[in-house]
């Protein structure tokens, strides 16, 4: 198949080097030329495991090619992907206006097509958005010949190459055959069920799904609280919660740690927020996720500040190991906070130090910290010479391995169960447990 993918972002990147990768041609199309220049040239414009590679296989074996012009990778395709950014508004509203900017360039050209052509929405969207794709098409632009599916993803940064290959599920939301039959095609190398359902079922499926996740984190962060108060390991209470396989469903993300972020449940989570709002649906559960999640944040600020140190050695700046993404990472905002109560701090992150920060996730980074690059350093050993505290952010076998060649009494706050056991040199003190 050919296959132009609008967005070259995270979503948009990984589907372009995996497709191109099994045997796709594939077009990548970005407003951004930085993107498409590092993306034609087979450079990752993200840090993502195995990304890289896949991306300059796909550019050496001329399976992937990049663009700014969106009319010329239409024409040259049977389908287009659409997989660009759907932020919040301050209201947390979801901004479709990329979605139907791309959807308006995607149609002119199609106009210009003698054949038929899919377009497949992969962009996190409230349901109905793609019936109005669909009008928009062809009640305003009067495209015939179009045939349209939801096709939602379910990838993480910084495993989303191996939760491409090997999904829960693949969903196409669609009542169109053609539509259908041309995701079938598109994922045949994919070994996962498929399931085909109405597109506002599928709309609907992605965001309860980010929603449940960010719910589990959440309510493990209360139960790690809780258990603390107690003077319980409230890691030990979780481990033993997620044994129950048959009625509490699934281990993933729950447990205790720092509070959640990235560009995914944060946005999804006010999106669904807003949609109960609008339809009057009383919420109160999930009206709670953002204020215990912004809660662990301040506790981790107030624990700081009660230690009475000031030179703050922070590890891991993104919102998750293994990605440069700093979009809404908690990570950010407490370091943040910190600066605004006049702390000296030191940033450690070797993925964000190493990556080409561009469009949204740049963006986000300079209106929170505008100066954030004079505080990372490029080695761990310079941002912990002179602390006074380490704050670890998440759990990685590269932090571990610093701190347990840290000098004997470094004194830690552990916001990510870096440590299952506390190590005697260090004055180790865990958030949760």
């Amino acid at each position: 198949m050919k296959i132009s993918i609008f967005g070259l972002g995270y979503v948009g990147a990984v589907t372009a080097a995996c497709l191109a990768r099994d045997g796709q041609e594939v077009i990548g199309v970005d407003v951004n030329p930085e993107k498409v220049a590092l993306v034609g040239a087979g450079k990752s414009p993200i840090i993502e495991p195995q990304l890289g590679q896949l991306l300059a296989d796909g550019v050496a074996t001329q399976r992937i090619q990049a663009t700014t012009d969106a009319e010329a990778a239409v024409m040259e395709s049977e389908v287009s992907l659409i997989s660009v950014g759907t932020p919040s508004t301050e209201r947390g509203e979801t901004d479709l206006s990329y979605v139907f900017n791309v959807c308006k360039e995607i149609g002119t050209a199609i106009k210009h097509k003698t054949t038929p052509h899919v377009v497949v929405l992969r962009s996190t969207v409230p349901p109905g958005t793609l019936e109005r794709c669909q009008a928009l098409l062809t009640d305003t632009i009067g495209v015939e010949a179009v045939h349209l599916a939801f096709n939602p993803e379910f990838l993480r940064e910084g495993s989303a190459i191996r939760d491409y290959d090997a999904p829960a599920y693949t969903i196409i939301g669609t009542e169109d055959s053609i539509a259908e039959t041309a995701v079938r095609q598109m994922y045949a190398t994919v070994n996962a069920p498929i399931i085909v359902a109405k597109p506002a079922v599928a709309e609907m499926v992605k965001f309860v799904a980010n929603t449940w996740h960010a719910a589990k984190i959440s309510f493990a962060n209360e139960i790690g609280r809780i258990a603390k108060a107690f003077d319980i390991d409230g890691r030990d209470v979780m481990n033993i919660i997620v044994q129950d396989t048959k009625l509490n469903v699934s281990p993933t993300y729950m447990r205790p740690g720092f509070a959640f972020g990235g560009s995914c449940l944060p946005k999804d989570l006010r999106a669904l927020l807003y949609c109960a709002r609008t339809m009057d649906v009383p919420v109160p559960l999930l009206n709670a996720i953002p204020a215990t999640n912004n809660l662990q944040i301040d506790l981790a600020t107030q624990a700081i500040l009660r230690s009475g140190a000031r030179r703050i050695a922070v590890l891991g700046l993104a919102f998750k190991s293994g990605t440069d993404d700093l979009r809404e990472s908690p990570a950010v905002l407490l370091v943040k906070q910190l600066l605004g109560e006049g702390c000296e701090v030191k940033i450690y992150d070797k993925a964000v130090e190493e990556a080409w920060l561009v469009g949204t996730n740049l963006a986000y980074i300079q209106r929170n910290i505008p100066h954030f690059q004079a505080l990372l350093m490029e080695e761990p050993q310079q941002a912990l010479a002179g602390a006074e505290l380490v704050v670890v952010t998440y759990a990685t076998a590269e932090f571990r391995q610093v701190l347990r060649e840290s000098a004997p009494g470094m004194k830690i706050l552990d916001l990510a169960g870096l440590f299952t056991e506390p190590i005697e040199a260090l004055d180790y003190q865990g958030f949760a447990w």
